[in-house]
């Protein structure tokens, strides 16, 4: 007779405000995915076949907790997600000194079949610095990991996501340096926010959250997409994932300013003018990295040169875009 699966609790690296408390995460059954060590290619594509693999725990009731004793109650949906939007006053109070609030989730209703080895899970949400100079929003693939999103059939995505373990991947030249002085700001007294937003699935979360740990990128929500199965009745959202992930940004944070930075073999570039055009006098600048695909990089120079409303580069390497940075007083 099988074991069951113990039933567990992933928690989303999110963002709040001032006024509002928001976590998002996912109720699962443990799947016993490992990404520690020195992973090979079988093992590694076992972690990610467990990840897109997981069997939710829907409707079921959860209850976060704060380090305060404020607690709020919610429910997956039928996918096992959960995502709350709560009002809470001074939770600047409950960070800690690089603007992380903590918090811990927990299954609200235990059962006898349902196997639970431990119920406290933890999490985390950013609430930028009131005094921050401006934010970060940046693309993972093929602007700071080398993916292969631009190459023919995304055979070079699927070769590298699932048969590398995310220790083996190199992030792109001079990424994580330029990342931490744009974090550290010009003064350095400070920590700017940054929010990795891309159009890999959920399931991922935890494999991009490694990488960008193990190379030293400046810790942020990862804000990712729900995986949609192609024969799904589920309708579209009106907005691109990453169009509606950068407006909300935005729109949580009147009073800041952004750098986008993402790469020239998606829509990165159309996206980011077409926020620039919504916010007017929100965007600082727009890097977007060369991916040495002819065709579209001629595309991307083209859109670039007829935007002239603030700065814009097509960069080859991270120098590039460090040197844009460093003239406009963005990092010292």
């Amino acid at each position: 007779m099988f074991r069951k699966k113990p039933y567990r609790i992933n928690t989303y690296l999110s963002y709040g405000t001032l006024q509002h408390f928001r976590a998002q995460g996912r109720a699962l059954e443990y799947q016993g995915v490992n990404f520690e060590g020195n992973t090979n290619v079988w093992q590694t594509l076992k972690n990610i076949y467990k990840q897109f693999e997981s069997d939710e725990i829907r409707n079921t009731a959860l209850e976060i907790k704060l380090s305060n004793g404020t607690s709020f109650e919610t429910t997956t949906d039928k996918e096992g997600y959960f995502k709350i939007d709560e009002v809470l006053q001074e939770p600047y109070l409950l960070t800690d000194q690089d603007d992380w609030l903590p918090y811990t989730v927990s299954f609200k209703n235990t059962t006898d079949h349902k196997i639970i080895d431990h119920n406290i899970f933890k999490g985390k949400m950013l609430l930028p610095e009131r005094n921050a100079s401006y934010g970060i929003i940046s693309d993972i693939d093929d602007t700071i990991l080398h993916t292969g999103v631009a190459s023919v059939f995304k055979w070079r995505l699927v070769a590298n996501t699932f048969f590398k373990n995310f220790d083996r991947r190199m992030p792109l030249e001079g990424t994580s340096e330029f990342y931490k002085k744009l974090h550290s700001g010009k003064k350095g007294d400070v920590l700017n926010p940054i929010f990795y937003v891309s159009n890999s699935p959920w399931n991922l979360h935890d494999y991009l959250a490694a990488f960008l740990s193990k190379n030293q990128f400046p810790e942020g929500p990862i804000l990712l997409r729900d995986f949609r199965n192609p024969f799904e009745a589920k309708p579209k959202k009106q907005l691109p994932h990453k169009e509606a992930e950068i407006s909300t940004i935005l729109e949580s944070y009147p009073e800041l300013k952004f750098i986008l930075i993402g790469d020239s073999g998606e829509k990165d570039a159309d996206i980011y003018i077409k926020t620039a055009k919504k916010f007017p006098g929100r965007i600082l600048a727009i890097y977007v990295r060369n991916v040495n695909h002819l065709k579209r990089d001629s595309r991307i120079t083209e859109l670039l040169d007829t935007f002239n409303e603030i700065p814009t580069l097509l960069v080859k390497t991270s120098q590039q875009a460090e040197e844009h940075a460093k003239k406009h007083g963005f990092i010292s």
